[in-house]
Parts: structure tokens; C-alpha cells; sequence
């Protein structure tokens, strides 16, 4: 079977104030990389709009309703320091919702090994009623709830190795025995959260916190003895990827320096483990990332991974 990529123009439409880091070249490289011949093999979708019902599943009604209508006609607005929302950004959140969704639709059906959603706005930091940190809806978190409501997925796993912690994720599963959120970032830095002690009222909140400096022995140290044994315990249903690529030693917003080739290090060791426990399900979604020349490199190496599947 194939690996899916879903993509869509919409995700270059969503702007940001000129010099900010998540900025629609981003979407640009990762699109020429995936162009490259190499590529040919994989599938390809668009994605759908998503629907507010599978929004719902994560985030409350007038959280959503206020977010929709904040959203401009012409220029910016601002949400706070980080987060900006310009006409397009409503049609770009809710295709990566829609992409995530197809591609656990598409996965858990058996119609392709696993799927790479290649989109912009990330949403890791969106908390259930907030936006901050460049994300608005937490588009992962809403993936493994449409897993569950949809397709009877008992138990989901995310494994979320962006450079900064996905604040949001843990606040939408701290109290959830059904979602195991695992996370490698770099402390201190942005968001402030992620200490090895904040576990969840279920003991399914797993926080590998990495320190400046730190490179691929680390990384690795962290996945192999924290994440994956509490991966093989949990026995998820599915195993979604928030993808971040900011702990790439080139990015400018963090400094762990890690390289393209731990990206594919740490795709192949969770396709090991989906193969083992979940019939090899693995839906990847694009986080963060702000160099674009470390950005389209770790793309092209985790993408490259997924296909050998």
C-alpha cells in the first residue's frame, strides 16, 4: 500500500505580519520538495473542508464561534503577540481539519499505509478554548477524537517531537485514558510546559523534556527509553505524528540540533511499533519548522521513511 499526502493551495493563503517565523514559504518548500521525482510513488488528495461537528469534538461551541468571527475581510487581526488571522486563514485551518480527518479516514480504512498532512496554520499549542503559539485549532487532537467517534478506535497515541511542547494536546487529553500524548521538546522555552511531573490524571501524559544543546544521542535516548515502552504498554489503535521540525539544528526559534536523518530515525522506529501494535497506522501532521532549508530536508527524510513502509 501507499503513503497518502494531502495538501492544498488554501495553506499558502494564511498570512502573517512581514519577519514572522510561520509564514506561507514554509508551505512552499515542503511542496517543492515533495514534487521531487523520489515522490512520484505517493498518493495525493486535496484536503476537504473540514466540518465544525469534528471541531466540536475538541473545542466548545463559542470558542469556535468567536474564532469565525474574528476572522477578517481584508488585513489582520491580531489574537495575541504570535497569533494572526488574515481573510484566508479561516479556509486554511479548517482544510488542515479536513486533512487530518481524511487522511484517519483514508488509514483506518486500509486504503493507504499511512499519510503525511502537509498544511499551515500548525495547531499543537491550541488549547480547547484558546489560540496562541501560531495555532488556532489543535487539528491532531480532533484527528484521534474523529479516530475514535468514526472508525471505534478504543485507544490513540500522539507522539509530538516539535522542539516546543504541545501545550494544547495536553491540555485536551490531561484528564483522558483514551489518548496517550508523548512529547520530546526543549525546556526551558515556549510554551513553559512539559516537565517529566506533569503526567495527567491517567498517568497518559508521557514528557521526555530535552535541554539546549542537546542533539541526536539525546533525542534518541529520550524516544527509546520514555516513549516508545509506554507506546508498546498503551497498545494504541492508531499512532498520529505531531511533526514539527524546529528541533533542527538550523532553526532559528530553538537550539536542540538535531538533523534530518533523527527525523527519519524516529519515523522508522514509530512505523516499527505501528506495525506491531496497530496494523501500521500512522497519520503524520505538520507543526512547526522555520528554517526552510532544515524544514523541506526533514520533510523529504520523514516522507522518504513513510514510503518504505
Amino acid at each position: 500500500m501507499s503513503t497518502l499526502l494531502v495538501s492544498h493551495s488554501s495553506f499558502a493563503q494564511h498570512e502573517t505580519p512581514a519577519g514572522h517565523p510561520e509564514r506561507a514559504d514554509r508551505i512552499r518548500v515542503v511542496e517543492r520538495i515533495l514534487e521531487h521525482e523520489r515522490f512520484s510513488h505517493l498518493s495525493r488528495e486535496l484536503a476537504p473542508m473540514g466540518s465544525l461537528d469534528s471541531v466540536r469534538l475538541c473545542h466548545p461551541a463559542d470558542y469556535i464561534e468567536a474564532l469565525e468571527e474574528a476572522s477578517p475581510q481584508d488585513g489582520m487581526v491580531r489574537l495575541d503577540g504570535d497569533t494572526t488571522m488574515s481573510p484566508g486563514t479561516w479556509e486554511a485551518v479548517m482544510r488542515t481539519v479536513g486533512g487530518a480527518t481524511l487522511a484517519v479516514d483514508e488509514v483506518m480504512t486500509g486504503k493507504v499505509a499511512n499519510a503525511f498532512v502537509a498544511s499551515r496554520p500548525p495547531g499543537h499549542h491550541a488549547e480547547r478554548s484558546t489560540a496562541m503559539g501560531f495555532c488556532f485549532f489543535n487539528h491532531v487532537a480532533i484527528a484521534a477524537r474523529h479516530a475514535q467517534t468514526v472508525h471505534g478506535a478504543e485507544r490513540v497515541a500522539i507522539v509530538d517531537w516539535d522542539v516546543h511542547h504541545g501545550n494544547g494536546s495536553q491540555d485536551i487529553f490531561w484528564a483522558d485514558k483514551s489518548v496517550m500524548y508523548c512529547s520530546t521538546h526543549e525546556m526551558p522555552l515556549y510554551p513553559g510546559t512539559g516537565a517529566v511531573r506533569e503526567r495527567g490524571d491517567f498517568n497518559t501524559i508521557v514528557n521526555a523534556p530535552l535541554r539546549a544543546g542537546d542533539g541526536s544521542d539525546h533525542f534518541r535516548e529520550a524516544m527509546e527509553s520514555v516513549i516508545i515502552p509506554r507506546l508498546n504498554d498503551f497498545h494504541p489503535d492508531l499512532i498520529l505524528i505531531s511533526a514539527g521540525f524546529d528541533a533542527h539544528t538550523r532553526d532559528p526559534l530553538a537550539n536542540l540540533n538535531l538533523v534530518e536523518n533523527d527525523f527519519a530515525w524516529a519515523t522508522a522506529q514509530l512505523m516499527h511499533q505501528a506495525d506491531k501494535l496497530c496494523k501500521g497506522r500512522i497519520v503524520s501532521v505538520l507543526e512547526g519548522g522555520y528554517d526552510l532549508e532544515g524544514l523541506s530536508r526533514s520533510v523529504a527524510a520523514h516522507v522518504m521513511t513513510l514510503m518504505r513502509g
